[in-house]
């Protein structure tokens, strides 16, 4: 009776092997990596919706190529790791050669589709990301050094300039700005993370910061890129890119995000306040962005 209601309730083959390329390509993580695509077009100008739904739809198969390509290298590491064990490799649901048969052919038809229909700029920009991600981060990076956060989060940094090239044909300062903010945005993300699943790391031998640095300056690291972004988040309202409304959005949530870091400082059982700094981060970069477009739209 159990193993009937068992076998009656499991997912057909057809509808599993879909979840599980689906899941190749980190969706959660990509509707963040959109956000900070979609928002700078509207900042930069006046988007049709068709320009919104291309650029969308080529930044999320770029990126999802990007995460696909990823799981193929780290397939002997994510079979240690207990967060990525049931990912498609290393549970045996899927072949390694599909995976990265998939991730290619994702990247490869983006880059056609942002090439053809939006420009050559905004293509050349999004595979810059995805074999920066591809090569420095996962290849290089993330094995063999502990910045490999901070160099390597310059991948997740390429899609505000996919959207501001999409919208103008080229990259201004502002999109410079926006670029940096992500960049230093990455590491008290990731860093709250890893202090996290440092055992995870240690296992897989993967040299993030806290197993080679220490808990205690990994959180002091934290602090000074929190420091760094918060002021560089202000900065384009001197020049007057952003109003008012961004200006106070932008204080308030890096005073948030401020707060988390200096908790998980201050605390002796520090884990509550790391999940909540980066649970919170997620939020504080999404909303940010968010603001600068309804700051921009008032403005204009």
């Amino acid at each position: 009776m159990t193993s009937g209601a068992g076998v009656a309730s499991a997912p057909p083959p057809r509808v599993s092997a879909v979840r599980d390329f689906v899941s190749l390509t980190k969706p959660r993580i990509i509707s963040l990596l959109l956000v900070t695509t979609i928002a700078p077009m509207y900042v930069a100008g006046s988007p049709s919706w068709l320009d919104v739904l291309i650029v969308s739809i080529g930044g999320y198969m770029m990126a999802g190529g990007a995460n696909a390509v990823n799981m193929y290298m780290d397939r002997d590491i994510d079979d240690v790791m207990a967060r990525t064990r049931l990912r498609p490799i290393p549970s045996g649901r899927m072949l390694p050669i599909v995976v990265l048969a998939f991730g290619v052919a994702l990247a490869v038809f983006a880059t056609w589709l942002l090439g053809r229909f939006a420009n050559v700029l905004t293509a050349a920009l999004a595979l810059g990301g995805f074999y920066f991600y591809v090569f420095i981060y996962t290849r290089w990076l993330k094995r063999t050094s502990p910045q490999n956060i901070v160099i390597g989060g310059a991948a997740g940094a390429f899609p505000p300039l996919v959207g501001w090239a999409a919208v103008t044909g080229r990259i201004d300062l502002l999109a410079v700005y926006l670029f940096l903010i992500v960049f230093y945005w990455t590491p008290p993300h990731f860093w709250a993370l890893a202090l996290l699943k440092q055992k995870d790391y240690g296992k897989a031998g993967v040299p993030m910061a806290p197993l080679l640095w220490g808990e205690r300056e990994t959180m002091n690291q934290m602090l000074w890129y929190t420091l760094i972004l918060i002021p560089l988040t202000i900065l384009p309202v001197a020049f007057g890119a952003f109003g008012a409304l961004y200006l106070v959005s932008a204080a308030v949530l890096g005073a948030l995000l401020l707060h988390g870091v200096l908790r998980i400082r201050r605390e002796a059982v520090w884990t509550k306040a790391a999940w909540w700094t980066y649970k919170y981060s997620l939020l504080y970069l999404a909303l940010l962005f968010v603001a600068m477009v309804v700051d921009r739209q008032l403005w204009s």
